[in-house]
């Protein structure tokens, strides 16, 4: 099955809008973090997200289905001035995938699944840390400038070009790409994957936005 028409990489799509997919295990944990810091990173440098067309969610492989955020996550958010308000969990589903421009999971197992999937996923999923990565390696003076052709187009030139690069661009180590589980970790473990997946996002949402964040 192929995605619809008006999603999925470099497609037209009527309504002018760049949607951004984080994947975990449970979608209390990794990708509820990763959700809202990407959130709070975006919101910092362009204001409110959603009037320039960006879209951030989450869900899991395993998702628990309504259930909070892990209160180690919120605290996590805490520390980076996110907001964890409103949150509930969520289990991947072919819908989800469907409607996302960009899909970053925590893992390489959560990859391969969302690409096991179909829908066309495999040239717009990367694990986070991959994704990373490769956008690390993509000079922005190759990208739409967002002032003329506003965030998505640019967002979706940047998939395309991290797409390109993949198989040129390898991981240093098997683990290099993973983000781990803290899941029942106590707080200092939560706030070690908290600190890593900020990391790993401030050179992505740099290049989705084309403004370096504030120091």
């Amino acid at each position: 099955m192929t995605a619809p028409e008006g999603r999925g990489i470099g497609a037209a799509t009527a309504v002018d809008t760049f949607r951004i997919l984080h994947v975990s295990t449970g979608n209390v944990c990794r990708s509820p973090i990763t959700e809202r810091l990407t959130r709070h990173a975006l919101s910092a440098r362009l204001g409110d997200p959603l009037t320039r067309g960006l879209i951030v969610e989450s869900a899991g492989t395993w998702g628990h289905e309504g259930a909070p955020m892990e209160a180690n996550a919120e605290v996590v958010l805490a520390d980076f001035g996110a907001d964890a308000t409103g949150f509930v969990g969520r289990e991947l589903l072919d819908e989800h995938v469907i409607r996302a421009d960009l899909v970053l999971t925590a893992t390489r197992d959560h990859r391969a699944q969302v690409i096991s999937m179909g829908h066309s996923a495999g040239l717009r999923t990367f694990t986070l840390k991959e994704f990373t990565r490769l956008v690390r390696a993509i000079d922005p003076a190759t990208l739409p400038d967002t002032r003329d052709e506003g965030v998505v187009e640019r967002a979706r030139a940047l998939v395309r070009a991290a797409a390109a690069l993949r198989g040129w661009l390898l991981a240093p180590s098997p683990d290099a790409d993973e983000v781990y589980d803290p899941y029942g970790a106590p707080i200092t473990f939560f706030r070690s994957i908290g600190d890593e997946i900020n990391q790993a996002l401030d050179p992505v949402v740099t290049a989705l936005t084309g403004i370096p964040a504030r120091r």
